[in-house]
């Protein structure tokens, strides 16, 4: 047995008091969900043999063959769709690095802004569940440190991402374990091992799919747990990706400054969506220069194509640049300190794309059994969840219609 699988189950066993009691469930009791997270997990590594339990979990409930993420494929955008069931331009998170005139500057690795309320816009589903008198617990999401609406989770621990994931399991199936009429309706999770790995090495390589193999290990371990658990015929797990991962590399890169004159420029997020903000008066000169750049898309803000919702928000700069599938975008400062820079793997790229196309499975009492849909969107997953909570939604992009097939 997975060493993993071995210290979650001690785990279990002694938040529910050696396994005995707990409140009776019925079919008809409150719904709970545990959604989890496995950042940069492609939609074709379910299909790897590293990842087993995933298939087999899959197998009793339903997946998606694909889940299309939204536009830019990154981390913090598309965590948030998936929770608020807005595109980025509604939702106000368009990148994982952005600028706001009042707010100043957002990166995923400050956590003042990302704790800080004025980032965070919409309605996220731990604030819907708390704001209907359910509660809701996150071991991690984007956005559930800082205070949205006034709300907060009930209990939301601050991200470490060194913190062991049987720990992190441990956490989950605590919460789930409380008396029914106290514990959460919602519990958020997340582990970032394949995509920090194929950033890194690229999603072909043997490290990648250890990196599968270990988060296909967790999830199994968790959902053994969930069945073990006192309140398990009432308890749904929803596991998604945010986006997927192409290879790259350093010989494929387009370098900005070859193409600009310095000091008309500004660029926020950079690989493999470039947001540039052109020095007054300098905006026609910075288009038309990058105009000139093999393997990229240059757009006007007007001209962004409606398709990706990436337009109506003022963090959306002036003009944008998109790098052709498996090439990187990149500054002569960044290549001074990062030579390598654009070997191993990334995402951003156009939402429809192969490479970026995410997972979602989903198994419980909710969910359909042994059934396989061919594609589902990100957009759509908050509308899909409330209904399973019973929750009344927020205003938001998303349609229950377009997934509801997912249902029992």
């Amino acid at each position: 047995m997975p060493r993993i699988l071995l210290a979650v189950l001690l785990l279990l066993t002694l938040a529910c008091g050696g396994g005995g009691g707990g409140a009776p469930v019925t079919p008809e009791a409150p719904q709970t969900i545990v959604l989890v997270s496995l950042d940069g997990f492609r939609w074709d590594y379910l299909d790897r043999p590293e990842a087993s339990g995933l298939r087999a979990i899959a197998a009793s409930g339903v997946h998606a063959r694909q889940m299309e993420p939204t536009f830019p494929t990154v981390t913090f955008p598309n965590h948030y769709t998936i929770v608020t069931g807005l595109w980025a331009e509604h939702h106000g998170i368009v990148g994982n690095t952005m600028v706001d005139a009042k707010l100043g500057r957002f990166t995923i690795s400050d956590t003042n802004a990302v704790r800080t309320s004025g980032w965070w816009g919409g309605e996220p589903l731990w604030v819907t569940a708390e704001k209907q008198g359910r509660r809701s617990a996150a071991m991690f999401w984007p956005g559930s440190e800082a205070e949205i609406a006034g709300v907060r989770p009930t209990w939301a621990e601050r991200y470490d991402d060194q913190l062991p994931y049987d720990r992190r399991i441990g956490k989950v199936l605590s919460w789930l374990a409380l008396p029914r009429d106290s514990a959460p309706a919602l519990i958020t999770t997340y582990f970032s091992a394949v995509d920090a790995v194929s950033h890194r090495a690229g999603p072909d390589a043997p490290e990648s799919r250890a990196a599968i193999a270990r988060v296909d290990s967790a999830v199994t371990a968790l959902w053994r747990g969930i069945q073990a658990s006192p309140n398990a015929a009432n308890v749904n797990l929803i596991v998604v990706s945010d986006h997927g991962m192409a290879a790259t590399s350093s010989s494929r890169r387009i370098v900005l400054d070859d193409y600009l004159e310095p000091g008309t420029w500004q660029v926020a997020e950079i690989n493999p969506v470039a947001m540039i903000t052109p020095a007054a008066g300098k905006a026609d000169d910075v288009f038309a220069r990058l105009s000139k750049a093999p393997h990229v898309q240059v757009y006007r803000k007007a001209q962004i194509p409606p398709r990706w919702h990436f337009r109506d928000n003022d963090r959306i700069p002036e003009i944008i640049v998109v790098a052709d599938e498996g090439w990187v975008l990149a500054t002569r400062d960044l290549l001074s300190r990062r030579p390598q820079y654009g070997d191993g793997g990334t995402h951003g790229y156009d939402n429809t794309m192969q490479s970026m196309q995410a997972i979602f499975v989903a198994v419980g009492p909710a969910f359909a059994q042994g059934k396989e849909v061919a594609r589902v969107r990100n957009v759509d997953l908050y509308e899909l969840m409330t209904r399973v909570l019973g929750l009344k939604p927020a205003k938001n992009d998303g349609s229950l219609d377009s997934i509801r097939a997912v249902l029992r």
